[in-house]
């Protein structure tokens, strides 16, 4: 195919009102039962070979290709977030309560629009196209799901790209590097145990408070301390539960939050020294204090072969923009399990506002996109995909 561009361009319309009608009807993860009925049927109605249920709410549309050529698996999340919408526009939420505030809507759109495209040019695609539509991306499981439910067979992906519309970044930028490119991510639960009393009779009772608040400070040298300068890593505390009232001690305190690096070995460190000041720490307090970890994903590393083989064409034939292959963050995508498996990468495509005041980023309940991003990240998922079909195995 020649002018990815100009035929993501053409289809713009096609991916607005998409876009727009998985916005104002957002589900949550593993409920996407609406949204996986319109993307199944739109899949359908183009000619894939549609398959559903897969971990409850997953989509795969099947374009088989020529015997012997690659098999080049897309993948576009569904799921919304618990987020009362904020915004005045005539697509806001209808659904109280839950909103696409990351861009998954938009994510929908263009990979119906990069499949109608795709069948469109059916006999110029040396591929099988394996388009995978995935629930429950929002921490809840669904790519490992999917994966357990055999989304990566029949047949098996030779590779597999996915992308993120980016509001760090403006229109025209793109995100595409090599090795970690997205932090794995842990959750932590912290339960500090005392002896609860009387707020005026202190000395009678052994206060959890103080032993978190100082479990929160001294957490915080492990950056700055117990890592390279040259190593990532983030520790934040997102909670801290404790006491009811003004004037009564509390039996227990409980912090959580998450822990976000690259490499298993600063993880490794991190929760290595994470559990030795908690127990030290509440020592010093006389209190008791128990860690609980658990491990949501690993770390997004882009597979450097692929991303070779597809930064050239991206930027050579996607006019106006500009690729950045220095791209770290430290939020978290479930994607890595699939990069785990199959050599693939992960692309960010900006999508920001250039008016400043309505720019918002992921997560924000006035979050939304330009949707100039929209045939951008069409055309860079259809030049990868040319450029992966031109491969050998």
């Amino acid at each position: 195919m020649t002018n990815n561009l100009d035929l993501a361009l053409h289809e713009f319309n096609y991916s607005k009102n998409l876009r727009r009608e998985f916005h104002q009807f957002p589900e949550l993860g593993f409920q996407e039962f609406r949204t996986s009925k319109i993307v199944a049927e739109t899949l359908s109605s183009l000619g894939y070979r549609v398959i559903t249920g897969i971990a409850k709410t997953g989509v795969v549309g099947l374009l088989p290709g020529k015997l012997g050529s690659p098999t080049i698996m897309l993948r576009f999340d569904m799921d919304a977030l618990p987020v009362l919408e904020k915004n005045e526009t005539d697509y806001a939420s209808k659904n109280l309560g839950i909103m696409h505030a990351c861009g998954h809507d938009a994510h929908m759109a263009i990979g119906l629009t990069v499949a109608k495209i795709l069948v469109e040019n059916k006999d110029k695609v040396n591929a099988t196209i394996k388009l995978v539509f995935q629930p429950a991306e929002e921490g809840l499981g669904g790519a490992e799901a999917m994966i357990q439910a055999d989304v990566l067979k029949n047949p098996k992906p030779d590779y597999c790209i996915g992308a993120h519309v980016w509001n760090e970044k403006p229109l025209g930028w793109v995100g595409l590097s090599a090795g970690p490119i997205m932090a794995g991510a842990d959750t932590f639960e912290i339960k500090i145990t005392g002896k609860g009393g009387h707020g005026g009779h202190p000395h009678e009772t052994i206060d959890p408070i103080p032993a978190a608040a100082q479990i929160i400070s001294a957490t915080q040298t492990i950056i700055s301390r117990n890592l390279s300068p040259l190593e990532n890593a983030v520790i934040s505390f997102c909670s801290m539960n404790g006491g009811t009232t003004f004037n009564v001690i509390p039996d227990q305190v409980t912090l959580s939050g998450t822990i976000r690096t690259y490499l298993p070995s600063v993880r490794d460190t991190v929760i290595r020294r994470l559990e030795e000041i908690i127990q030290h720490t509440a020592l010093a307090y006389q209190c008791q204090a128990d860690l609980i970890v658990d491990s949501v994903t690993p770390a997004v590393i882009n597979n450097k072969e692929v991303v070779d083989k597809i930064t050239q064409p991206i930027s050579e034939h996607i006019s106006n923009i500009k690729i950045d292959t220095e791209i770290k963050s430290m939020v978290s995508e479930d994607f890595a399990f699939f990069l785990n498996q199959i050599p693939g990468c992960f692309i960010f495509v900006g999508s920001a506002k250039s008016d400043k005041a309505l720019n918002f980023g992921h997560h924000h309940p006035k979050f939304d996109i330009d949707k100039g991003v929209l045939p951008i990240a069409v055309a860079v998922f259809l030049e990868a995909v040319e450029a992966l079909s031109a491969s050998q195995i």
